[in-house]
């Protein structure tokens, strides 16, 4: 194990793969000469060249669409969008012909695509930027959708998205560039479309994906000083989504909890919430609860965008609300 930040295992992992695999390159804004936006290509361009580090214009809609292309001719191209809000502009590329080329070709087409993409708000950059629309995407058959939490997720998944013969959207935050964790060496990769239970628990299910699974984390430590036992469930995967692991979960505490950095409207929270309707109804003590972002464009003022977003005081009134507090007293 190495201690190393989350934009650091971007990065390690983007030059291991290129090194073991020739087909791998890389394709985006900006990504070469100035080594991208986040830094997570810095010094690649140095070491593979031009023909496998692409700096492209401004046309996310021809870069996606030209990857896509080479995809399908055996190359492995990883996209960089600089923001998942600018993906807007390659949903045709996205949705119409990387999700469906496999199916509508009757599966003699391959697009081992993954695009990279960082999301999230909290960092003043305005409503058009600060978006969480990974949901988008999830929706969509033929796409699979990764959210890495942890440095060690983000070099489990991403090298996992690298080695899939499907196209994977990798949904970073912005919030979690910095952020240390312990990163195996070697080999590292881990199943897409399997969730984690990255805290043990007996008496309430949190769960979270990406930035939130910070949060839940807070707030289950917490809660264990006050004699509650909260479990946490790290999505992982948002496409294909592991239910049977959140069931689980739910069916042992009789409680669940979701918390989500997007709206609450038909978010992935709705659809965690109707999974466990379906498969641990009779195994529940209170009704589902969601905790997600204000229902607004993310404000540019700092106090407004922070007031916008779930944090772990809106957690643990929530939990408090649904826990019954004389059964949980010490």
């Amino acid at each position: 194990m190495t201690t190393m930040t989350y934009r650091q295992a971007l990065h390690d992992t983007l030059a291991e793969e290129m090194r073991r695999d020739d087909s791998v390159v890389l394709i985006g804004e900006e990504i070469g000469h100035f080594e991208g936006s986040y830094k997570i290509t810095a010094g690649l361009l140095a070491e593979f060249g031009p023909k496998r580090v692409r700096d492209t214009p401004i046309a996310e809609e021809g870069f996606v669409g030209a990857a896509i292309g080479a995809a399908m001719l055996g190359m492995r191209p990883v996209v960089e969008l600089m923001t998942i809000n600018f993906s807007l502009l390659a949903i045709d590329q996205i949705v119409n012909h990387a999700a469906k080329i496999h199916a509508m070709f009757g599966g003699q087409v391959s697009v081992p695509l993954v695009i990279r993409t960082p999301g999230g708000g909290g960092q003043q950059l305005g409503a058009s930027h600060s978006q969480n629309i990974e949901v988008y995407y999830a929706h969509i058959p033929g796409l699979k959708v990764v959210a890495p939490a942890t440095p060690a997720d983000a070099k489990g998944l991403l090298t996992a998205a690298m080695r899939d013969d499907d196209p994977v959207l990798v949904v970073e935050n912005l919030g979690l560039y910095n952020a240390k964790g312990e990163v195996p060496g070697g080999d590292h990769v881990l199943p897409i479309g399997t969730a984690a239970v990255v805290r043990p628990g007996t008496d309430i299910t949190i769960v979270a994906y990406s930035r939130a699974l910070t949060v839940a984390l807070e707030v289950a430590r917490d809660l264990e000083e006050s004699g509650v036992s909260a479990e946490v469930v790290d999505l992982r995967s948002l496409r294909p989504l592991d239910r049977g692991t959140v069931v689980a979960s739910v069916r042992k505490t009789s409680r669940a909890v979701v918390l989500e950095d997007d709206w609450l409207s038909y978010g992935i929270g709705a659809e965690i919430a109707a999974t466990i309707q379906e498969g641990a109804f009779d195994y529940l003590d209170a009704p589902v609860r969601r905790v997600a972002a204000a229902e607004v464009p993310v404000p540019y003022a700092k106090p407004l965008e922070t007031a916008s977003l779930p944090d772990a005081t809106a957690l643990r009134k929530v939990v408090g609300e649904i826990l019954d507090a004389t059964a949980f007293s010490r």
